[in-house]
């Protein structure tokens, strides 16, 4: 059951949007003039009829009542999850019950929502069926993982003479060379079936040539690449945890096989990555009870957001299940007691001094770790000649904020939730500075995406 009093804000529907242009459409369609018959019900769902360019108008619904998040169905042609019509329809609805008033279901929102529910309830018990089925042939497994072994460790061979040809040669030769030498080198690793070592051999192109300092940061990069190789072609001497993490960072597959943690998760942050093959969403929780961070990941296809969508500053009582690896924070989402609701639980903070040394503590675990996730407390956003970073408050010290954070519009809505004032703000801090992703203002508010 959702509850019916208690509406999300603003921020947290447009949260919600794949991308800036949805976020802007959908907010024109937040008021009550191009939508008809709109109304929701007890058992979470939310529906209307909203005027398009056609003759009739696109049929919009949503289940706010799913434990996952919410779950949505509109006729209009768009690919976009959600598209503008069911942002609009959040927006209205979480203005207050006048426009959006409680009443019976229509057939055609009743009929998706039971047809959802019933291929929702037939997925888990093909679940539970398949998971029996899934360990008929361990010998077959077991072959295969051998084959994919053997060639991954060719590739990583391979690799580490293709470093050590690069170092003999000198790091002028990558600039002469040209992306179509690591292109050709990544080919190889994905032939070797080592999506990890693909990837980050393609960011190596990216460096000569990019500035002052890159033959400095071309070294570093290609150091990693050269201790993951060696953590790879001596997995059987690593301690469990780190062998574990070794096979993570090469792309092997893993299943989330860490004991269930039932929890009141508070979601912290969500926001999508995308390449021309798919897109990643990264959503944040902060488990209230146990005090553990979890990461889940959900993808979608090139042009298509993910289907799970958690609003940022609710929190959703659930279990998850950890996924092997020391360090590693990525959990799966498991059974959902309750669907997402408004609190004002706020995730506890440290300084900016803590965070520098929990991200080096981590780097023990990980020694790939780009970042790991920080809530940081009373922090003031401020101006360092060209870039920006945010002070503590109380103290002499300060983290700089990333490239990518100074360029996003989420840095001037942070700096006028601060007004000069301490915020709390969540986000993620490693070796290129600290991006936020989430910020609450002192004393009461809302959680305030920033992504």
């Amino acid at each position: 059951m959702t509850q019916q009093g208690v509406r999300w804000t603003a921020d947290q529907v447009l949260a919600l949007a794949p991308d800036a242009s949805s976020r802007k459409a959908g907010s024109k369609l937040g008021a009550a003039g191009p939508w008809s018959e709109a109304g929701s019900s007890d058992e979470g769902t939310v529906w209307g009829l909203c005027k398009g360019s056609g003759s009739k108008p696109y049929q919009t619904v949503i289940d706010i009542a799913d434990a996952a998040g919410p779950a949505y169905k509109c006729s209009c042609p768009s690919r976009k999850f959600p598209c503008k019509h069911a942002l609009g329809l959040l927006l209205l609805w979480a203005g207050g019950e006048g426009a959006v008033p409680p009443g019976p279901t229509p057939d055609w929102a009743d009929q998706w929502i039971e047809g959802r529910r019933q291929r929702a309830q037939e997925k888990r018990e093909a679940g539970a069926g398949g998971a029996a089925a899934g360990s008929g042939d361990p010998e077959a497994a077991r072959r295969r993982a051998e084959r994919r072994a053997v060639r991954i460790t060719a590739g990583a061979t391979e690799l580490e003479q293709r470093l050590a040809d690069l170092l003999r040669g000198g790091l002028a030769g990558a600039e002469q060379a040209g992306y179509g030498m690591w292109e050709e080198t990544a080919a190889r690793m994905v032939d070797a079936q080592a999506p990890g070592l693909a990837a980050r051999v393609r960011e190596l192109g990216a460096i000569p040539s990019s500035g002052p300092g890159w033959p400095v940061r071309l070294l570093e990069e290609c150091a990693l690449i050269h201790l993951l190789d060696q953590g790879w072609l001596r997995r059987e001497r690593l301690p469990d945890g780190l062998a574990s993490t070794v096979r993570s960072r090469i792309g092997l597959p893993a299943s989330a096989d860490g004991p269930a943690i039932r929890d009141r998760w508070l979601v912290l942050a969500q926001y999508d990555t995308a390449d021309a093959r798919l897109t990643t969403r990264r959503i944040w929780l902060h488990g209230t009870d146990s005090g553990r961070t979890a990461l889940l990941l959900s993808y979608g296809a090139a042009g298509r957001a993910p289907e799970l969508a958690l609003p940022v500053g609710l929190e959703l009582e659930a279990e998850v299940s950890a996924y092997p690896g020391t360090g590693q924070l990525r959990a799966a989402l498991g059974e959902q007691f309750a669907p997402p609701s408004p609190t004002a639980t706020r995730p506890p903070g440290v300084t900016t001094e803590q965070a520098a040394a929990r991200y080096g503590e981590a780097l023990r675990d990980d020694p790939w770790l780009d970042s790991i996730p920080v809530t940081l407390d009373r922090v003031i956003p401020a101006p360092d000649g060209d870039s920006w970073q945010l002070a503590d408050a109380e103290g002499d010290s300060a983290l700089p904020l990333t490239a990518s954070a100074r360029s996003r519009p989420g840095l001037w809505r942070l700096v006028a939730l601060s007004g000069g004032a301490p915020v709390k703000v969540f986000g993620e801090c490693g070796h290129r500075g600290f991006t936020p992703l989430t910020a609450w203002p002192e004393g009461a508010g809302e959680a305030v995406p920033l992504c």
